[in-house]
This record gives structure tokens, C-alpha cells and sequence, in this order.
């Protein structure tokens, strides 16, 4: 899914379908993180843009003391309900690159699926002055890939997809090289120990799942209304046309950095 930059706003226009339909992260990533950086109560971790908290609950299952930073109201106030039973969660709302936080106090700053919104100069510069000495820096994303076993699904969709967002096709499937090069950003702002691992799984919906997840997706939701409604129609109708289900092969990966 390509990255548009100014659409950050979209989120919180879909906060409740985007808390349904957007996938937390495995039990596998979080133990590679903690396992890097060791988190318990009495630490203190800041989440740069929670959403509505897919990647939240298994930091604060450790006691560690979590500040969410999330520009959408929407989305910070439905984490703030969800949440409410941990008195160790707190929620800023605002952008990041504005926020006023404390510098030197972080064990671990972690981002999930967030940072790219954030411009790369202002983003890892904050979040090092945030950090303790051996403090740590986690970023991790989801990135969703066609399924390579039904090629004519893909084409199908990419033909729609040439009508009503032209411009927008990329076959390229997110891997090593990419996770690789994402890690090696943090090296250029002072950050050591980088670190990347990856992780697989398979994602399945009926029609009207796909459409609802991809009417959380910020280019499709910034469409023109009934220009949205005609697009979804047809993507549905490609889906149900094709057997009625579609996969999703996701890769996740995991960026570590630490200040040192």
C-alpha cells in the first residue's frame, strides 16, 4: 500500500472500522523486543502514534508506564477507553513532531506501523533525545502482499484499480532488502546495535471484509465519496466473482536501534 504523505487525518475519520479491521502484531515480534530491551514496571515507554492500539496491550501486560502520542482524537479516545483498566497507559493527543516530551526519561520509544508519517529528520533526532542511555528504539510495520497463488486475482483488482486510482500499482513485495534499509536509517542519526528481523502469516476475508479493511486504508478513504462507493463496489464484485474469499500474505518487520 503506497504512502501519501498529508493523509494522516483520514484515520480518525474511520476510528471504529479502522479498530476492527486493522491486524495487531505476534507474540514472536514482542519477544524479539523484549528480549532486546527488557521492559518492566518502573520503565518508562512512549508509543508514537497508537492508533487504536493494535500494538499496545503487550507493553503495558509488563507494568512498563506508557505515554501514547496519536494525532487523531478519535483514535486516542477509543484507546483510552480500551485501556482504562491499566493505570500505567496515558494518551497525548497531538502530532509527535509536536509534542512536548520529557528528553532522557524513555526505556523504550516504539512505533507500530506509524513512524514512515513522521519526516525522517525530525523523527529519529526526537525520538534519540527521548531515549536513556541504552535506551531502545523499536519500529515495526505490517505489510500486506498479494497472494502469489492466485495471480488472477491480483490482475483482476489492478485493473480496477487503474480506473479509479491510476498511478497506484506496485507489484514490488516487501522483504529483506527493504526491512534491511529501514534499519539502517537509525545509523544515520547516532543510533547502534541495528537490528531487523521478519515475520509471515496469511490474512483471509470474504468481500465485504476486503472492503471494509481497504475503506481504512488513507488513499482510498480520501477518494471522493461516490467515487468510493462505485470503487469498493467493484472490488467486491472482482472478489465475489473469484471465489468470494481473498488472502492477504502479510510480512512484519521488526527494526531495533539503541542510543548508546
Amino acid at each position: 500500500m503506497p504512502i501519501v504523505k498529508g493523509l494522516e487525518w483520514t484515520f480518525n475519520t474511520r476510528a471504529e472500522l479502522y479498530d476492527r479491521m486493522r491486524p495487531g502484531y505476534p507474540k514472536e515480534l514482542y519477544q524479539d523486543l523484549f528480549a532486546y530491551k527488557p521492559v518492566e514496571a518502573g520503565s518508562r515507554a512512549v508509543e508514537v502514534g497508537i492508533g487504536t492500539g493494535q500494538a499496545t496491550r503487550p507493553v503495558l501486560e509488563t507494568g512498563c508506564r506508557v505515554t501514547a502520542v496519536e494525532y487523531g482524537a478519535e483514535l486516542a479516545s477509543i484507546c483510552r477507553e480500551k485501556f482504562r483498566d491499566f493505570p500505567n497507559f496515558s494518551a497525548v493527543t497531538g502530532k509527535f513532531e509536536d509534542a512536548a516530551l520529557e528528553e532522557g526519561a524513555c526505556d523504550l520509544v516504539y512505533s507500530a506501523s506509524a513512524f514512515h508519517w513522521i519526516p525522517e529528520e525530525i523523527g529519529y533526532p526526537k525520538v534519540y533525545g527521548m531515549l536513556k542511555p541504552g535506551g531502545a528504539f523499536a519500529r515495526f510495520a505490517n505489510h500486506p502482499n498479494r497472494d502469489p497463488n492466485r495471480p488472477e486475482m491480483h490482475e483482476a483488482l489492478q485493473e480496477v484499480y487503474a480506473v479509479y486510482m491510476p498511478g497506484t500499482r506496485n507489484d514490488k513485495i516487501y522483504g529483506e532488502e527493504e526491512a534491511r534499509e529501514r534499519a539502517e536509517a537509525a545509523t544515520r542519526y547516532g543510533f547502534v546495535d541495528i537490528q531487523y528481523k521478519l515475520y509471515h502469516r496469511v490474512r483471509t476475508f470474504t468481500a465485504a471484509e476486503y472492503v471494509q479493511l481497504v475503506g481504512t486504508y488513507s488513499d482510498h478513504v480520501a477518494l471522493e465519496e461516490e467515487k468510493r462507493k462505485r470503487f469498493f463496489a467493484e472490488i467486491r464484485q472482482v472478489i465475489e466473482r473469484l471465489g468470494g474469499e481473498i488472502s492477504i500474505y502479510d510480512t512484519l518487520d521488526l527494526q531495533l536501534a539503541r542510543k548508546p
